[in-house]
């Protein structure tokens, strides 16, 4: 059969069953996976039964970005343990109690959000903050709609502005060989962190005018006790190990980032095996398991759309390329609004892998490899996009899951109806941005 079309077919098949399915994600990757690895796809030379297996099985481990899993893995261990601290529980109760009404208090809850979630899985940053929404809207009598709406999307935003924020950002990261301060300063000038921080100003201006009719006093919350800093300390120690790797490098000493990470997350489970082993295991039963593998799934099913005897991704670059030609604000505009559309309604962890070597392609057929406006603007389309929409992104499943437990129904329109327009306040200006400052 030809790899070509048989890497095709397997592919859209598994991602039809995404787009309609929220669960068996990572089942379902590695099946595809298996199926191309029997139907050859991952096979240059044709040998023996054993030569086939072996290669295959080389093929996938290589494809799999492990120094990505690492950081992944690290990040989600740290943060598990930073959060049964109760110390993101006590930051919000803080800010709630110096608010002037309960409008305030919620979009500073909103902007306290998008910063956990730059260090913290979104899903994590919405199980953290949300009830304690839940349990103002109750004393109040108020829906906690939107609040729960607008905690989904703020963390959804900021998870796309640094290195250990989001999945997507880490792909990026692996695909442009960028370190984590290089999200801040890249090449000489200002990194996507400035672009998402453009949008987060412009958007929260969007969740101010849906909060501001909100003017009822705020009610007193008994500040959450924290039981430990030591997962605090960790994480801010692993972010500066982060932020030091470019100087270690020109020492000559070269530690990858998903190494660093796990170190951090070995350090967090000792310190709670210590501390309590109870808690321990239950961080090891709720860790999520799934995710790694979901990645791990990715990486291997879309990698085969690269190889030499599949070249789709070659494919793809020379069709963009002769239809957009050497515009490049064209190719952003593009890439950006076809992001925010397809990511509203499919997951963009597989979208952005199958992309980014499009899109670097396409910086290479431009005459500058380095060029990242395009690899830019996909990052912030496919991680945006997902805030139009309740089935857009993960952090939105579960905080509509959360309403519904509660007794509030969330329609389409209804979570559309702040979801769009915090996606356009967000997304234009941080396109626009990107294209004064990489244009």
């Amino acid at each position: 059969m030809n790899p070509k079309y048989t890497a095709i077919a397997v592919f859209v098949l598994v991602y039809v069953f995404l787009a309609i399915s929220k669960k068996y994600r990572a089942r379902a990757l590695w099946l595809g996976v298996l199926v191309m690895a029997v139907l050859g796809v991952y096979l240059r030379e044709p040998g023996s039964l054993w030569h086939n297996a072996a290669s295959t099985a080389r093929q996938v481990f290589i494809l799999i970005d492990w120094n990505v899993l690492g950081i992944f893995a690290g990040v989600l261990l740290v943060a598990e343990f930073f959060i049964i601290t109760k110390v993101p529980v006590l930051l919000s109760d803080v800010l709630i109690d110096r608010s002037k009404n309960v409008g305030q208090a919620m979009l500073l809850v909103c902007a306290l959000s998008g910063l956990i979630s730059m260090f913290v899985e979104n899903v994590a940053t919405v199980l953290i903050v949300a009830p304690l929404a839940l349990q103002i809207s109750k004393r109040l009598k108020l829906s906690p709609v939107p609040f729960l709406i607008g905690i989904a999307i703020s963390s959804n935003l900021q998870g796309t502005a640094t290195l250990v924020g989001d999945p997507p950002s880490m792909i990026l990261a692996a695909e442009m060989a960028m370190d984590f301060n290089q999200f801040f300063w890249f090449h000489g000038k200002p990194g996507i962190f400035f672009a998402v921080q453009i949008g987060a100003v412009c958007s929260m201006g969007v969740l101010w005018l849906f909060f501001r009719k909100y003017d009822q006093p705020t009610i007193y919350v008994e500040k959450e006790a924290v039981t430990s800093w030591v997962p605090t300390v960790l994480l801010a120690a692993m972010l500066a190990a982060l932020a030091a790797t470019p100087a270690l490098d020109h020492a000559g000493i070269r530690v990858p980032a998903g190494i660093t990470c796990m170190a951090f997350g070995a350090a967090a489970v000792v310190w709670s095996f210590v501390h309590s082993r109870e808690e321990t295991w239950k961080v090891f039963r709720d860790y999520d398991y799934r995710t790694v593998a979901f990645l791990a799934g990715v990486f291997a099913m879309v990698g085969a759309l690269n190889l030499p005897q599949v070249g789709l991704v070659g494919d793809v670059t020379q069709m963009l390329a002769g239809v957009i030609g050497h515009n490049r604000l064209l190719a952003l505009a593009v890439v950006v609004a076809f992001s925010l559309a397809f990511s509203a309604f499919i997951d963009n962890v597989p979208y952005i892998t199958a992309m980014l070597p499009v899109t670097t392609a396409l910086a290479r057929e431009w005459g500058n490899p380095d060029d990242p406006l395009i690899a830019f603007g996909l990052l912030i389309g496919s991680c945006i996009g997902g805030n139009i929409t309740p089935i857009g992104a993960s952090a939105n499943i579960v905080s509509i899951g959360l309403l519904r437990r509660e007794g509030h129904s969330v329609g389409f329109m209804e979570f559309a109806k702040i979801g769009l327009p915090f996606t356009i306040a967000a997304t234009v200006p941080a396109a626009i941005f990107l294209w004064f400052v990489w244009g």
